[in-house]
């Protein structure tokens, strides 16, 4: 016999501040310093301040009077009103991005939740299982199982609870274990980088993960600077000449001077469809404006001698066209630059497919003393780019799904083919330096007095080598953040003077001109300006604990005796699977060697879908089963005795879903 169970209405069902929520929401959209999205791209990733809300509403008692169920529960109509006012008042605030670590708000929240807890408890006292399930000094953890970007765990950890994330996605596992796991594991430890600041106990001591972000900064810092003395040579200067600047009167005052790379813009090609010109590559370019800044327009010339062509660089207003590059309309239609011949889609198809794409250097940005300048291509700098001899590259395939890998129809197939050989070696440098980093950092953890038991994260360790691997795994989600700005993915920006990042939408569309960034310029793709955003978002993680997992969820146990909170992946909307395997294949190589059994089993599409194949029939069908379906099994899942179970839906692109009935 199933004994009932006496739980009031939670606030979350009969009325919310909305307005304060959605305003905190949206202006949370602006905010990076510090904020957990800076750690590592995540696709549809929910506001703080949403799941915040969502999180005390769930699991607070509305003031209503209830009855009914074997137990009344409540104040009256006006009582009850001036309370919920004033939980209102409650959540306004705690929704706010300030909040996010102001104890004293927090704390509030907090103990409306234990208050509410404590009531249920009181409830259910005469319960057979009270002692087990009721216990007032004992809240229960609270686990998402589908955690993505960790955001409601995260918030779950502030509100004081202990938090469980699970996934079948290996990034997303990684992602949260950087979010919500690590941090509690070495909180208030100093850190252990001899030239790393001294502070006394007591007031101005590490806080928090503070001394945990002070490491990765300090060994971040090292990893650039060794790289860059191992491959600096890839990344020449620029030196401004006199004849350079003879026709450019905005570089005479710099000529002489060695200015820093921060791009080399380059443009796809394929041998030209015209048979007089069949021997030269022509470039496909979707544009010719360098920057359409007012008062430092720049834009690329073709300068074509018979069956030979060149780039140059003007500033000023550029001529009508400019910006169409060798376009002729929508997708691949490109013209030649020789003979203005007509390039099909099907033809640059083909010579992808045959291995005959190839790329030419169109013009490098270069930063001078009071902002960038556009200078024109160098064969010395395209030469020195084309020497770099990749160590390994990914041979991963992409995903049959040419509606979102674009590049699939360009005869870039594989994951390793989305990167430049200079690229390859950065990336390939920075993963072995992690190993080398997280080396360093167990050696010093060491002489620091931590434990040298041996004992690494993925068995539960606390000591000098599982302090070693969390360095390391922020130093590894470093080199994520890099390869988005590092891909031959990335299109140049004119009207902001940088290079886009790799997923600038959910998906990899195909990009004809890239920019290709200097790793070690102190700007957008720099590993040093990647190591300062995370940890700013380190230092702002919480310190309940949390523990993460790799697991499915309509397959895991997790959530047994445990309140429930989730926003479940939209089945046909954004393959998170696939797009997450670009960041996939270099984690894995960084980390593999001490995650391998709790994280790196297969790449991210291997382990389990959580999308249908764009290609498969039936799709809208099967969307409306796999989101019943699991809402079926969640219904019957072993989480806390006490309702809600609490799962965030947006339905609003799939039409055939209706409600179910009673």
């Amino acid at each position: 016999m199933t004994y009932p169970i006496k739980s009031p209405k939670k606030l979350i069902e009969v009325a919310l501040p909305l307005d304060a929520i959605n305003v905190a929401a949206a202006r949370e959209k602006s905010i990076r310093h510090g904020h957990p999205s800076t750690l590592h791209l995540w696709w549809a990733r929910r506001p703080l301040a949403a799941a915040r809300a969502v999180i005390f509403a769930q699991l607070v008692n509305d003031p209503g009077f209830q009855q009914g169920g074997g137990f009344k529960y409540g104040k009256n109509k006006k009582e009850a009103a001036a309370e919920r006012k004033r939980l209102f008042g409650i959540l306004e605030e705690l929704v706010k991005w300030e909040s996010t670590t102001n104890e004293e708000v927090l704390e509030a929240a907090r103990v409306e939740i234990r208050r509410s807890w404590r009531e249920v408890c009181e409830l259910n006292k005469d319960h057979p299982q009270a002692a087990e399930l009721f216990d007032p000094e004992k809240m229960p953890g609270l686990h998402d199982p589908f955690a993505g970007g960790g955001t409601i765990p995260l918030e779950a950890q502030r509100l004081g609870l202990e938090a469980f994330a699970s996934d079948l996605n290996p990034v997303a596992v990684l992602i949260n274990k950087a979010m919500i796991e690590i941090p509690p594991k070495f909180a208030g430890r100093p850190p252990v980088h001899p030239r790393a600041e001294k502070r006394a106990a007591g007031i101005g001591a590490w806080k928090g993960a503070e001394g945990l972000a002070e490491d990765v900064r300090r060994y971040g810092a090292w990893m650039r600077e060794e790289a860059e003395k191992r491959i600096g040579h890839l990344y020449p200067k620029i030196e401004v000449t006199a004849d350079m600047a003879e026709t450019r009167p905005d570089l005479r005052p710099l000529v002489g001077q060695k200015l820093t790379v921060i791009a080399w813009l380059w443009a796809r090609t394929v041998k030209s469809p015209n048979p007089a010109f069949s021997h030269v590559d022509v470039p496909l370019v979707s544009t010719f404006v360098l920057s359409s800044k007012e008062g430092k327009q720049s834009y690329v010339v073709p300068v074509v001698e018979g069956d030979q062509y060149g780039f140059d660089v003007r500033t000023g207003m550029p001529p009508d066209g400019t910006d169409e590059g060798t376009k002729l309309g929508r997708g691949a239609n490109f013209r030649c630059v020789l003979s203005n011949a007509a390039i099909e889609p099907t033809y640059i198809k083909a010579e992808g497919f045959a291995g005959r794409m190839g790329t030419r250097l169109m013009a490098i940005v270069a930063e001078g003393p009071k902002g960038r300048f556009y200078l024109p291509p160098f064969a010395d700098h395209e030469a020195v780019a084309k020497s770099a001899e990749p160590a390994w590259k990914s041979d991963l395939n992409l995903p049959n799904d040419p509606r979102n890998f674009w590049t699939l129809n360009y005869g870039l197939t594989k994951y390793g083919d989305l990167f430049t050989p200079r690229q390859l070696v950065a990336l390939t440098m920075f993963s072995d330096l992690v190993t080398e980093a997280r080396e360093l950092v167990r050696q010093e953890a060491v002489t620091a007095a931590l434990s040298a038991d041996g004992i690494g994260l993925d068995n539960g360790g606390t000591g000098a080598t599982a302090y070693g691997e969390a360095v390391g795994v922020y130093l590894a989600v470093t080199i994520d953040k890099v390869a988005d700005y590092n891909s031959s993915l990335c299109a140049w920006s004119p009207t902001r003077d940088q290079a886009k990042t790799t997923f600038g939408r959910q998906a990899l569309p195909m990009v004809w001109d890239f920019a290709e960034v200097n790793t070690f310029a102190h700007a957008a793709g720099d590993i040093g300006v990647s190591i300062e955003g995370i940890t700013r978002s380190l230092k702002a993680a919480a310190t309940a604990p949390g523990r993460v997992f790799q697991a499915g969820a309509q397959s895991q146990n997790i959530s047994a005796g445990k309140f429930v909170s989730t926003d479940p992946p939209y089945y046909d909307n954004i393959g998170y699977a696939d797009l997450s395997d670009f960041f996939y294949v270099w984690l894995r190589r960084s980390l593999k060697e001490f995650f391998s059994r709790s994280v790196f089993n297969a790449s991210c599409a291997q382990g389990g879908r959580t999308r249908g194949d764009p290609l498969s029939p039936r799709r809208k069908g099967r969307i409306r089963a796999f989101l019943f379906g699991w809402h079926d099994e969640g219904d019957d899942c072993a989480c806390a005795p006490m309702p809600p179970f609490s799962a965030c839906y947006d339905l609003l692109r799939i039409q055939t879903i209706r409600d179910r009935g009673p």
